[in-house]
């Protein structure tokens, strides 16, 4: 998908502060950050929701959660704590349609969110 936001920011046509990269995902800190750490953890490849992917992606989605641990740590949190968030389809939150994990940190968090 061509006009999607995140894969602009993955193919570097969209600068964004990217934290860790390889041949799979790109990660990078959100620019309406919601907590002191906010990263992103997207896959280069456009899958628009949860919902659009099989089960050939289990290791990606497992490599995205890993990047996302070693983004946790590589930021100092992984003492004090994190949280990880993916929404899917609109009601949920998800408001760029190309799937990601939201890495948030920094702060005290509620439960239930939302």
């Amino acid at each position: 998908m061509a006009e999607c936001i995140f894969c602009k920011i993955a193919r570097k046509e969209i600068p964004a502060k990217i934290v860790y990269e390889d041949r799979q995902v790109v990660a990078f800190d959100d620019i309406n950050a919601q907590a002191p750490v906010h990263t992103l953890v997207i896959p280069k490849s456009h899958f628009a929701t949860f919902n659009d992917v099989g089960a050939e992606e289990e290791a990606l989605l497992g490599h995205m959660m890993l990047v996302a641990t070693r983004v946790a740590r590589d930021k100092g949190l992984h003492d004090k704590g994190y949280r990880l968030v993916a929404n899917c389809l609109e009601s949920a939150g998800q408001s760029v349609f190309h799937i990601h994990l939201h890495l948030l940190g920094g702060r005290r968090f509620a439960w239930p969110p939302g």
